[in-house]
């Protein structure tokens, strides 16, 4: 089960942003992901709670930022609550989208997840339903992945594969390069792994 602090920052101007520290683990139905998110000062932000079924869809999402909330699961599409700070305003909402994206790390993971591209294979369209900082509001967003080399390096507890991804925003057209081993982001665009306890758990 890896535990582990990713630091996050502006993807733009290295703005730092905070911490995310996490734990995450396959299991017999899919794979789920828990972490708090903490502001450079160390207060607290909000946690994030993903579980994704052998498919790599999400079958339930729990996301809070600063007192904001979402819960969601992909059934027609994605479909969602958000709830305002003073919890009187649920909102629901529905979308045509795959999966749910955002911030964290945990998103990143789940969209490999559920595209399981192959190396060289071309490159993948997916629709995701992102969640916007600072309040978690809602848009969908069209991107495409593809997976341009699995590498496998050794290490003191053996091999570890890291999948390089490129993943380009079709509304803009910027590109950027994810890099993942197992269920853990090496390193992507504002997120950067601080510190791993043990080693990344291996999709079969």
């Amino acid at each position: 089960m890896p535990r582990g602090r990713y630091s996050l920052h502006d993807p733009h101007d290295h703005t730092p942003l905070g911490e995310e520290r996490f734990q995450c683990a396959p299991g017999p139905s899919g794979w789920r992901y828990v972490s708090r998110l903490t502001a450079p000062d160390g207060s607290p932000t909000g946690s994030v709670d993903l579980a994704l079924d052998a498919l790599g869809r999400p079958i339930r999402l729990e996301a809070h930022a600063f007192e904001w909330q979402v819960k969601g699961a992909a059934i027609d599409g994605v479909t969602w609550v958000r709830t305002d700070p003073t919890g009187a305003h649920a909102t629901e909402g529905n979308a045509p989208a795959h999966a749910f994206t955002g911030t964290s790390p945990a998103f990143l993971i789940a969209t490999s997840r559920l595209l399981d591209l192959s190396p060289g294979a071309p490159a993948t369209r997916v629709r995701l339903l992102a969640l916007t900082d600072p309040v978690l509001a809602p848009r969908t967003l069209d991107q495409s992945w593809a997976l341009l080399r699995s590498e496998a390096h050794p290490t003191d507890n053996g091999t570890l594969t890291v999948d390089t991804y490129q993943v380009t925003a079709l509304d803009t057209g910027e590109q950027a390069e994810v890099h993942l081993a197992g269920d853990v982001v090496l390193a992507a665009p504002g997120i950067e792994l601080e510190d791993l306890e043990s080693p990344p758990s291996v999709f079969t």
